[in-house]
This record gives C-alpha cells, sequence and structure tokens, in this order.
C-alpha cells in the first residue's frame, strides 16, 4: 500500500477596508495567510519574492482598488552597485556601526518603535502596542530572523 502525504491547502484572505495609513483619506485592504508548518519557511520566500511583507506569523500585501501606490522594493544584494550619491552617504555614514543580531526584543528598540509609530501611525493598531505584543512580533516566528541594528 503506497501512502501519498497529502499537502495542506494555504488559504488566503482579503481584509475588510480599513483607513489608510499611508495616505489621508484614503482606505487599504490587504490579502493575508498564515505562515505555519513545515512550509512556513519556503512560502514566506516565495510571498516575499511576490511583494508581501511580514508581521508575526502572518504574510499580507496591499490590495487596494484604484490604488498602487504601495510598491514593495526587492533588491538583490549581490548586483546591487551604489550610485554617486549613495557612494557620498556611504562615506559620510562610515563610522555608522552596524550588528547583526538574534531576535530579541529590547526596551531600547521598543522606545524606538514607539515614536515611530507615533510620528507615523499614531491612528494605526500598531501604535498602542504595549512591550509583550512587541517582543510577540519579533520573537515569535516561524521564519528564520535577525535583527540588524544600526549605530
Amino acid at each position: 500500500m503506497t501512502h501519498h502525504r497529502t499537502r495542506r491547502p494555504q488559504f488566503f484572505y482579503t481584509t475588510a477596508p480599513l483607513p489608510c495609513p499611508y495616505l489621508p483619506g484614503r482606505t487599504e485592504r490587504k490579502i493575508v495567510t498564515e505562515l505555519t508548518g513545515p512550509g512556513a519557511e519556503t512560502l514566506h520566500d516565495k510571498l516575499s519574492r511576490a511583494g508581501f511583507r511580514r508581521s508575526h506569523n502572518i504574510a499580507y500585501s496591499p490590495v487596494c482598488p484604484g490604488c498602487q501606490a504601495c510598491v514593495p522594493i526587492r533588491i538583490q544584494a549581490g548586483a546591487f552597485a551604489p550610485n554617486r550619491t549613495q557612494r557620498k552617504l556611504a562615506r559620510r555614514l562610515q563610522s555608522l556601526s552596524i550588528s547583526r543580531m538574534a531576535p530579541r526584543a529590547t526596551a531600547e528598540q521598543f522606545a524606538l518603535f514607539q515614536r515611530y509609530q507615533q510620528a507615523r501611525h499614531a491612528d494605526g493598531d500598531m501604535a498602542a502596542m504595549g512591550f509583550y505584543d512587541y517582543r510577540a512580533m519579533v520573537e515569535d516566528t516561524p521564519i528564520s530572523s535577525a535583527i540588524v541594528e544600526y549605530r
């Protein structure tokens, strides 16, 4: 008797319209799916190449009727060549230290996150996040993750 492994179907959902966090007077909708199980990493890789973003164990992409203002940008790091302006900036910022770290939330990161949310998205859901919500966002994920700090 041959046993075939059946694949679990991947469900995608569309959210109800909500106020756009970027354009006043506009609404946004998202297509979302869960990143769970043994295929989460592969699914995340495919979806991120298609312009999806990730928060916690959810992958999402804006699908706003009549609007394409949110354009995801993906750059192949190995093929990147800085232009003149970018080289000039790199020289000005050469004292900047860059550290790749394990995905562990800190109070310092959370304070920076809160300042950003209040300045850019004060009316958004994430502006009301507490430290434990932030920690879950950073640490609870089925995807191999890291934090990169620039100082």
